[in-house]
């Protein structure tokens, strides 16, 4: 870890750390009581933590080299301290008494690459004042005030994933999650495969990418239908008779559950690379969330030798894409993929496989 000691004026009490995620399949069906399969990345947020000594909280990130510092009484202004004075005040509302902190965050997740850096900051952020304090939380428990974290503080009305994940998936299983229920348990990734996320390098952000529009339409989507949520559609002839764009909005959403769950039976690899190029079509056409970068950037990894599959991840917009491809030819593939993509002067990055020049830096 970067040293803190001129930060802490010696070493931070507690360490704590959460990766970030990668969803494989089910994409925008979280926030519809959908079904989703991520699975944790090898970059995370680390967070150290020590009481502050003084009645002011204060929080320090070199990797957003920013200063935040605030009265116990009044609030962090915007920015990536809102996430954890969420996390502060949401564990306050449970009856625990949380003293004024010092909060030191470092990363490796590239911020807007839809990888999820802010669940695994709230979630890192929690983990740490759990060790700190000595409460008792379940991890379930965490994602959820994570989540509220983000919506109540940060001002993003985010479905449950991206916490669910940080906070439970491991870098070799895939994590199945209910959204409605948060039953969830860990899927084996198709036997003799491994993953690769390249960065289109078009930066992501939520609030400039629709994500509210597109949960509006839904939400509408499944009043005109008689349902609680889109979830409780399971024929997706049913959606037909709705007018556009609900009509393609709750198309996606039927078809990719019915994907999750296909996949979470357990499928062999190129079945599920099929399922993966399935779902970024769908992405494209019906719910109108992918990029002509990230088009090309499927295309050109699904070209790449090995690989079965490829989609974008997380919101859309811009950010990364994800593969699956056989186990041993990964960072053949992405090398492969990533030489043609950035022919146009582009900026794309390989982020998984992590690459061997930063790996020392982990």
């Amino acid at each position: 870890m970067v040293n803190t000691d001129n930060f802490f004026g010696g070493a931070p009490e507690v360490n704590a750390s959460a990766p970030g995620r990668v969803n494989l399949l089910g994409e925008h069906t979280d926030y519809n009581d959908g079904f989703m399969l991520p699975v944790a990345t090898p970059q995370r947020t680390l967070v150290a933590m020590s009481r502050s000594g003084d009645d002011h909280f204060h929080f320090y990130s070199p990797t957003f080299d920013s200063t935040v510092t605030f009265a116990s009484g009044s609030s962090a202004p915007q920015g990536f301290g809102s996430y954890i004075e969420g996390c502060i005040r949401l564990v306050q509302a449970e009856g625990i008494e949380v003293p004024p902190l010092r909060v030191y965050v470092t990363t490796d997740l590239p911020v807007g690459s839809g990888l999820s850096s802010s669940a695994a900051l709230e979630v890192a952020t929690l983990r740490a004042m759990r060790a700190l304090l000595g409460f008792e939380l379940d991890d379930v428990k965490l994602a959820r005030i994570a989540q509220r974290a983000e919506i109540e503080y940060a001002h993003v009305n985010c479905g449950i994933m991206d916490q669910m994940a940080s906070s439970l998936a491991d870098e070799t299983n895939m994590l199945f999650i209910d959204a409605r229920t948060l039953e969830h348990h860990l899927v084996k990734m198709p036997p003799d495969t491994e993953l690769i996320v390249v960065d289109s390098g078009i930066a992501r952000k939520l609030a400039a990418s629709k994500y509210n529009e597109r949960r509006a339409e839904c939400e509408d989507a499944s009043r005109r239908l008689g349902v609680q949520a889109l979830r409780d559609v399971t024929d997706p002839a049913a959606v037909e008779g709705l007018p556009s764009p609900q009509r393609e909005r709750a198309r996606h959403v039927v078809l990719e559950n019915l994907r999750v769950l296909e996949a979470a039976q357990g499928v062999s690899a190129e079945r599920f690379g099929e399922l993966m190029n399935a779902s970024h079509f769908s992405l494209r056409d019906d719910y109108e969330v992918s990029i002509p970068e990230l088009d090309e950037l499927c295309e050109h990894l699904r070209a790449a030798p090995g690989v079965l599959g490829a989609r974008l991840t997380g919101a859309g917009f811009g950010g990364a894409c994800v593969a699956l491809c056989r186990a041993g030819q990964a960072q053949e593939a992405a090398a492969t993929a990533l030489a043609a993509y950035n022919r146009q002067g582009r900026q794309g990055r390989i982020l998984v496989p992590v690459p061997t020049e930063q790996k020392g830096q982990q």
